[in-house]
């Protein structure tokens, strides 16, 4: 490790004698861009910021500031070359924008920010060296340490591009300024990252429950892992999923806080312009691009990639309103979708809707290639609950492969908290059982047994759903919150069946809140 540390960077910097200031005047309006297809579609690459050729002995830091404008309708991905020469120990980015008054309703002016080292910008390739949105207003990066949300290691020789994404522009147009600053000396000796162990000690077949959507200070979070986790003690969770905006970076500062009793998996969410996907439980340092949008015809490819290192691939809150949310891919390539996120809302209600449609159209190809939900707390700063929802699944063991095993079968349920468990069964007259997840084998006109025990649901009311819609009502559960309801079916009747258990609805025809529901118990010999 080195001795000095980030928090006196910025003084060291701006008292520098040879810091030299360079206002890239060309820049201002875009008057040197040159738009270029790239290995990431089409996007904005600037004139490159020249260094010197190494520091003398006179010299310990170099500052250059480009200054521009960005116009409404600017690509997704705007870069600028910066040309590292030798001998550098560090570089440190700071970036502001203008954000004027816009008309109500009107986008106004975001813009995000990272970096790609030497090795390029090819989509999909080795030169991401970090992401962090709109969360910071600078980072650094060298041999042993980074900012949050960037990736530790040498400052190599050679041509470095700072990646901008205007996320929306204001009709004003977006005023930016970069500020770059190269430090020169011997590079700090590089540490060896450290990850989590893919198993914990669990409790053998049982049923785990977790919370694979989250995010720390490593991208745009509040809390350290250590938070997160104690946190995901508190809220009854065996496993959780580490999945910040478009780094991997916080896959390295997970091993401490795992235990016997918390398995940590590492993912990433992906962010994109048409919508967010969660790479749950992937390979250590594995690093997956998100720089497309739908009409490109490259989700595939990287969903594969998530694939192959070991992770599902989850849509994240498909119907969210926020600019870029909502899912536009479709569900070829997913092995889950995430239908609860955070607080139950308006959009999750659709997310359901839309996911139970799914259903009814894979009976029609009995019942194969149906997509399981699932629940996550999208937890990013306190107040917001780690937890809730959470994922409850049965699985062998606390391990990686076996609890995404028990996800890609949808043998799970997803419940508001700990509190809420749940037992939900389908029987056939000659002693036949199903359970989540699963297909009972019985005849078409076989007398079925639908049998859901809840606890830690009070007043909660419960509904089976099918094929055909809500098929029953029971009245609320005692203020207990213990309580069994009981159906009679056939396969000929309902294909499939779910559960909701949701609170009372104060007025109005509509239902009230989840608290619960389950994947569904197929129905009939396929």
């Amino acid at each position: 490790m080195c001795e000095d540390n980030h928090a006196s960077h910025a003084d060291d910097a701006a008292h520098a004698d040879d810091a030299a200031h360079a206002d890239h005047a060309g820049h201002a309006g875009l008057g040197r861009r040159a738009l270029f297809v790239t290995g990431a579609a089409a996007a904005l690459t600037l004139g490159s910021v020249t260094f010197a050729q190494g520091a003398d002995d006179t010299q310990d830091a170099e500052t250059r500031t480009v200054r521009g404008t960005l116009p409404p309708g600017s690509p997704d991905f705007v870069y600028l070359p910066v040309e590292v020469p030798s001998g550098v120990r560090e570089i440190k980015v700071s970036y502001s924008y203008e954000k004027p008054s816009v008309p109500a309703g009107t986008p106004g002016n975001a813009l995000d920010i990272g970096i790609f080292d030497q090795h390029g910008t090819e989509l999909g390739g080795r030169g991401f060296r970090g992401w962090s949105g709109g969360a910071r207003t600078e980072f650094f990066i060298r041999a042993d340490e980074a900012t949050p949300g960037y990736l530790p290691g040498p400052v190599r020789e050679g041509t470095w591009h700072i990646a901008l994404g205007p996320y929306t522009v204001a009709p004003q147009g977006l005023p930016y300024e970069i500020t770059i600053t190269l430090t020169y000396g011997e590079p700090c000796e590089a540490v060896e990252p450290t990850y989590p162990p893919e198993r914990a000690k669990g409790r053998g077949r049982a049923w785990y429950r977790g919370d694979c959507h989250l995010h720390s200070w490593f991208s745009d979070g509040r809390r350290t892992p250590a938070e997160i986790a104690a946190l995901a003690r508190e809220a009854g969770l065996d496993f959780i999923n580490s999945s910040e905006h478009n780094t991997h970076s916080a896959h390295a500062h997970w091993a401490d806080v795992a235990g016997d009793d918390l398995l940590v998996m590492l993912g990433e969410e992906i962010t994109t312009r048409n919508g967010h996907v969660v790479a749950l439980g992937i390979e250590p340092g594995t690093f997956i691009d998100w720089r497309y949008r739908a009409r490109d015809n490259r989700f595939g490819r990287f969903a594969r990639q998530i694939r192959r290192a070991g992770g599902l691939v989850v849509p994240a809150h498909p119907h969210a309103t926020c600019v870029g949310c909502n899912w536009k891919f479709g569900f070829n390539e997913a092995d889950a979708v995430e239908v609860w996120n955070g607080p139950w809302t308006p959009d999750d209600e659709m997310a359901l809707a839309d996911w139970d449609s799914m259903l009814v159209a894979s009976v029609r190809e009995n019942g194969r290639d149906w997509i399981p939900a699932m629940g996550n707390s999208d937890a990013h700063r306190s107040p917001d609950p780690v937890g809730s929802p959470q994922t409850v699944v049965l699985a062998d063991a606390l391990t990686r492969e076996a609890i995404q095993e028990g996800i890609r079968a949808g043998r799970s349920y997803i419940a508001e908290s700990k509190n809420v468990s749940l037992t939900f069964t389908a029987s056939g007259a000659r002693g036949e059982q199903a359970g989540i997840g699963e297909r009972l084998k019985v005849d078409r006109d076989t007398p079925v047994t639908v049998r859901l025990e809840a606890s830690g649901a009070p007043r909660c009311t419960v509904r089976f759903v099918t094929d055909q819609g809500v098929l029953l009502t029971s009245a609320p559960l005692p203020v207990s919150g213990s309580g069994v309801v009981e159906w009679h079916t056939t396969p000929a009747y309902a294909a499939y069946v779910r559960a909701e258990l949701r609170h009372e609805t104060a007025v109005g025809p509509l239902p009230g809140a989840l608290a619960a529901f389950t994947n569904p118990i197929f129905l009939g010999r396929s």
